[in-house]
């Protein structure tokens, strides 16, 4: 993580070199300097809440729509949350649905630490995202000035890349470099802190250049140029041509890296199937008979299996987390071979030892191995007829006879009217987990969750940046009760901007991730994760928000027919589903256990796990007494 203060100026890259810009050598305002940089880079959508440390740089927002606005439409849309926190989850939405760096504005103090979390979301998840945090003026650092905060210090820890801007001179490159880290490599988030007198000085606009963080520029160009070698591709190949039942296990890296058709292509090319992680979910499509769809905690039973039946795994993009490889030790019991592709070479080795791996973008190693392996031909039908086995023998399932409305329920009614053409965000929770089992996804970047930060609230404000990133594509929330109070108040930001965001709130009257795990380990003690007597109605603050479609369903009659009107409505709309109460996510691996101990529920098969005859049984009464 780079933490350095702006450096020295550079020439700058060869394509601003060769086109003057056409601003060059006007004389501008800091803040004027910083939307001219975004409009640049191509920000078309700052989300942000603006405050006394900010307001030159929002005024220069103003200004610029002035005198660029055509046809009536501004060229830089500003959205403006409830909370800075939402801001933040917006642009990061915006960054996750369209694959371009998402951009959020504030204010100093509280507006700058109201953003920390998003920021910690977008760096756990490798989501590029630009924040300028306004800052008192820079004679008043260190002084605790009135909405002062340490901003540089704080976001250290958190983000990708933080500048603190001390030279004026150097502010036009800074904005442009926070880009270029934020887009490049691993992609992460990137924070500027503004004082505001910078953002008042006046200096001549150059339009072009990045600072000079050589270090960084270098292992940039590194990873560009990282290839798969001859001798890469052969002992690669050779393994899997001593595999018989290889599997390809991909992660949120394939889609940052827009390797999706790649990995297609590779996984049909060579018949080798594949899960998921969460982050992964939309690299392959879900309906393909190679996919075999999200593995882990809360994956699919027959993903799982195969997982432990694979003799060659093959990681793309994926980092062996804890929700996925949960006890490192017996996570791919079976397989003889491990290689790892990711574009962070930190990953390489940090959890789990692998036989063959390549550092580099997921998208040019997998065209690579494509090219090198034209000639390679193996039959995996067995193991083809053994995954399709799995999945009809461990499919997904609950009570379908229950009077109480089943969330899976609801969720596969949907399924069946989007036919995963939707963009789906979620909240955290039972609901996220639930979404990714039973919903479809036929393209990358239409499944939006907070995975390793797991942050609750981030759904609603996640799907404000989906929508406006993509105008004409059906987005759906689809939310909990308890993740949605973190940011209910995004609820007027839909109706303020007539986004027409669909909100498909799962009701079960609490926190019921958090209640499943008291089930199962605290001995149903639900301290603080009952929610059944609060007075909460969500059709009501939705109505007060402006929501011309906000029902409460009760009747399980009623799903299919109210779920076709509220996707159809024209325009933002909620719909609260009260479920049972009771459901929970199964399957189920705990936490530090193998897939060996996989808890299935009552309605999904679970797997036989032969005993060793050879191990003499134990004898409890005989263990000696250490304590």
């Amino acid at each position: 993580m780079i933490t350095e203060q702006a450096g020295k100026k550079t020439a700058g890259r060869k394509a601003d070199t060769q086109r003057k810009h056409p601003a060059a050598g006007q004389t501008m305002t800091g803040a004027e300097m910083v939307i001219q940089v975004l409009a640049d880079e191509g920000v078309d959508t700052i989300f942000g809440y603006s405050g006394g440390a900010i307001l030159p740089t929002y005024d220069a927002v103003f200004r610029y729509n002035e005198q660029h606005r055509k046809g009536g439409r501004d060229p830089i849309r500003l959205i403006v949350p409830a909370n800075e926190q939402g801001a933040g989850f917006m642009a990061a939405g915006y960054a996750r649905a369209s694959g371009k760096v998402g951009m959020c504005l504030v204010t100093s103090g509280p507006g700058a630490t109201n953003t920390v979390t998003p920021v910690r979301d977008c760096m756990a998840d490798s989501i590029p995202i630009v924040v300028v945090c306004g800052q008192v003026p820079r004679a008043a650092i260190g002084t605790d000035a009135f909405q002062e905060a340490p901003v540089f210090g704080i976001m250290s820890a958190c983000a990708k890349h933080v500048f603190l801007v001390h030279d004026p001179e150097q502010l036009e490159q800074t904005v442009r470099t926070a880009f270029h880290i934020a887009r490049t490599g691993r992609p992460g988030p990137v924070v500027i802190d503004l004082p505001k007198d910078v953002q008042n000085w006046s200096g001549v606009f150059e339009g072009s250049g990045l600072l000079n963080l050589r270090g960084y520029h270098q292992r940039q160009q590194q990873l560009l140029e990282s290839r798969i070698s001859k001798d890469q591709a052969k002992e690669f190949f050779n393994m899997l041509a001593r595999s018989e039942r290889p599997l390809i296990y991909a992660g949120g890296g394939v889609i940052n890296s827009e390797a999706a058709p790649e990995l297609r292509e590779f996984s049909q090319r060579f018949g080798i199937p594949v899960v998921t992680t969460l982050m992964g979910i939309g690299s392959v499509d879900t309906t393909s008979p190679l996919s075999l769809r999200m593995l882990g905690m809360h994956g699919a039973a027959f993903a799982n299996y195969a997982v432990e039946d694979c003799d060659f795994l093959i990681a793309v993009g994926a980092r062996f987390d804890d929700r996925v490889a949960g006890k490192v030790s017996e996570f791919a019991p079976n397989a003889k071979f491990i290689a790892h592709m990711d574009i962070d070479a930190a990953e390489i080795g940090k959890v789990k030892a692998v036989t063959w791996h390549h550092t580099g973008s997921a998208k040019t190693a997998l065209a690579d191995l494509i090219h090198y392996g034209k000639n390679f031909k193996k039959d995996y039908s067995a193991w083809h007829a053994h995954t399709a086995q799995l999945k009809r023998e461990y499919a997904m399932n609950y009570d379908r006879n229950s009077p109480l409305i089943q969330p899976y329920y609801v969720l596969e009614e949907l399924n069946k009217i989007t036919k995963g053409d939707a963009i789906v965000t979620t909240g955290v929770g039972q609901h996220q987990m639930w979404a990714a089992q039973y919903l479809d996804f036929h393209r990358p970047r239409t499944w939006i969750t907070s995975g390793s930060m797991g942050t609750m609230g981030f759904g609603l404000p996640a799907a404000i940046g989906a929508q406006l990133a993509n105008p004409d594509k059906l987005v759906i929330d689809v939310d909990g009760d308890g993740s949605i109070r973190m940011n209910l108040g995004e609820l007027e930001t839909l109706t303020t901007y007539d986004i027409p965001v669909k909100v498909l709130l799962l009701n079960n009257l609490g926190d019921g991730m958090v209640r499943q795990w008291q089930k199962l380990y605290f001995s149903h003690r639900f301290s603080g994760s009952d929610k059944s007597l609060h007075k909460k109605d969500f059709v009501k603050a939705a109505e007060a928000d402006g929501f011309e479609f906000a029902r409460r369903l009760t009747d399980k009659a009623e799903v299919r027919k109210t779920l076709e009107e509220f996707v159809h409505f024209d325009g933002p709309a909620l719909l609260e589903v009260m479920i049972d109460q009771e459901a929970g996510v199964y399957p189920m691996v705990g936490p530090g256990m193998g897939y060996k101990e996989m808890i299935t529920g009552d309605w999904i098969p679970c797997r036989k796990v032969e005993k060793k005859t050879d191990e003499p049984a134990v004898d409890f009464d005989k263990i000696p007494d250490l304590f």
